[in-house]
């Protein structure tokens, strides 16, 4: 269950903290006033999009809901995403500039993704637009699925295999239809590819061997270049030693005319002497250093010719290998041709009626699962006052797979006696589709593991008693989990066991909303206000102290 929610600098919130306890927790307020702009939030926090607009003045947007963990399938779901719940608590968190969104679940950055998942383990958000997917057909089969999961999960990644393997056999069913003239140039080229990587022999892991000697060679060549050039400058002809060889002849010439040049005559001496030994040493590391030539051409050469061949089929030695093997396969299926045929149609026949089978057995638990969830369904619509409705689920077979099986599903309903039973999407008003999606919601939320239910203006399109009966279904559903409502409807607010009251206001030149918890005369107060017109009399305010006190009753028994 969500335990606080924190917004900061978003959209017209400048601050705002929220406690959230057990029970029915009703936002209401005047339109416009920022009720959907704190599932905006929420959203946020659990890793919805990021809208720039959302910002407030340009600054930074923080959100931050705490979540309590109550249940062992979300811990398990926890461990699966490699989340750590401290003290039993996970804490979700947004902050978000104009140029990027930084992400955390307990302080760590993970990216935005990983909320979401995180937060469909404690809560559902049932938004003003959700409805509106009873319209389509896929949503009635998702939603069937949703509340037979357990059940239905493995026998659907069975169909998912049965459908991959099927999917594959049938293109290449596909593609192995081809005339002589096709065949015998595909022949052609198979037997040419698979000669060329042949005659290479190749090793595995050769490639990185004759990389490592290859570097190691040429550094060795660059060795020996340098190293005969600075030979070839100290002691070749006319090189330093030859030079200094003349110099010293010519001091010798003027030996003992002065002292000084005495003295530069013993340092050139020296200086040769140095010189000569250098120069045997490195003439001694060039006669013991080898680098053959031919080595390293035919190293380079065959490394030139694996890595044209990984160019060609694949990008290491492996998977030319596994390349050769597919080639000969391939070869072998063309050199045996109607008996390639016939084996594939036998292993794409076998295919299909293992696909059959699955999808059969899908098909079953869809419409065993189909009777109870639209009986639950059905009593949850009389208890929103529906007086006298029919509901099923009509289940068809589509023409082809796919990796969902064969199943086509669509609800059916009927609300007047004598009437019909017609698809959900041709009788149903938005107030009836609205009704519908609570009563399924209900049923779904039964054994579904998730804590906390949020309701965007589930009142659309009702009011009198059945807007009574809605909020006596949210009691009922509240009594086991954690409901989270916006309305517009009395009747719906005075059900509440926390009722928040959310306010526009102008403060300075800027336009904020906040909220806050009410009291019992609080929250009569506000009633008053979405029960009154523009003048609330005291048989206004009289009336919303009635209806608190009843609903307040009806709780209690």
């Amino acid at each position: 269950m969500i335990e606080s929610l924190h917004v900061k600098n978003f959209a017209l919130i400048e601050e705002e903290d929220i406690t959230f306890l057990d029970g029915l927790h009703i936002l209401s307020g005047e339109t416009g006033a920022g009720k959907s702009i704190l599932l905006g939030a929420l959203d946020l926090a659990l890793g919805g999009k990021v809208r720039k607009e959302m910002l407030r003045g340009g600054e930074e947007a923080l959100v931050e809901a705490v979540f309590r963990v109550t249940k062992e399938r979300q811990r398990e779901g926890l461990r699966e995403l490699e989340i750590e719940a401290d003290d039993d608590q996970v804490i979700l968190s947004r902050r978000v500039t104009e140029t990027r969104s930084i992400a955390r679940i307990n302080g760590e950055t993970v990216p935005a993704a990983k909320l979401k998942q995180a937060g469909s383990l404690f809560l559902d958000i049932y938004g003003q637009q959700e409805h509106q997917s009873l319209s389509r057909r896929s949503r009635h089969l998702e939603l069937l699925d949703s509340y037979i999961k357990k059940e239905v999960e493995p026998v659907k990644q069975r169909v998912r295999a049965a459908y991959a393997s099927y999917k594959k056999l049938q293109d290449e069913w596909g593609n192995s239809q081809m005339d002589e003239d096709r065949q015998e140039r595909e022949k052609s080229l198979l037997e040419h590819e698979i000669a060329e990587i042949e005659q290479a022999a190749l090793k595995p892991k050769e490639d990185i061997e004759l990389e490592e000697n290859y570097r190691r060679l040429s550094h060795g060549r660059k060795i020996m270049d340098a190293l005969s050039a600075a030979f070839y400058s100290t002691s070749g002809a006319d090189g330093a030693s030859e030079q200094i060889g003349r110099s010293l002849r010519e001091f010798h010439t003027v030996l003992g005319l002065d002292p000084k040049i005495d003295e530069m005559q013993g340092m050139l001496a020296e200086l040769d002497g140095l010189l000569g030994d250098f120069n045997r040493e490195l003439s001694s590391y060039l006669s013991d250093a080898e680098f053959d030539e031919s080595v390293f051409a035919q190293t380079e050469q065959r490394l030139n010719e694996i890595n044209r061949l990984k160019d060609k089929y694949g990008m290491d030695i492996e998977a030319v290998l596994q390349a050769l093997e597919e080639k000969r396969e391939k070869l072998d299926k063309l050199e045996r041709y109607g008996a390639y045929r016939q084996e594939l149609e036998e292993q794409l026949k076998q295919s299909v009626e293992e696909l059959e089978e699955a999808c059969g057995l899908l098909s079953k638990l869809r419409k065993d699962g189909a009777e109870q969830l639209c009986r639950k369904v059905r009593q949850a619509l009389l208890d929103l006052n529906f007086i006298d409705v029919a509901f099923s689920m009509s289940i068809e077979r589509t023409p082809q797979y796919s990796a969902n099986g064969c199943d086509e599903a669509e609800f059916l309903i009927s609300t007047n006696p004598g009437e019909p039973i017609r698809p959900l999407k041709d009788i149903a008003s938005g107030g009836e589709m609205s009704r519908v999606m609570l009563a399924i919601k209900t049923v779904l939320a039964e054994d579904d593991g998730i804590d906390t239910l949020i309701f965007d203006e589930i009142d659309a399109g009702i009011s009198g008693r059945t807007a009574q009966a809605v909020s006596e279904k949210l009691h009922v559903v509240a009594k086991n989990h954690q409901v989270i409502c916006i309305t517009h409807l009395p009747q719906i607010a005075a059900m509440a066991d926390h009722h928040y009251l959310i306010e526009k206001s102008v403060v300075g030149q800027a336009t904020v909303s906040s909220i806050q918890a009410l009291s019992y005369f609080d929250s009569v107060q506000e009633l008053a206000r979405m029960l009154g017109g523009a003048e609330l009399t005291q048989a206004v305010f009289d009336n919303a102290r009635e209806m608190k006190d009843l609903a307040i009753r009806k709780k209690e028994s």
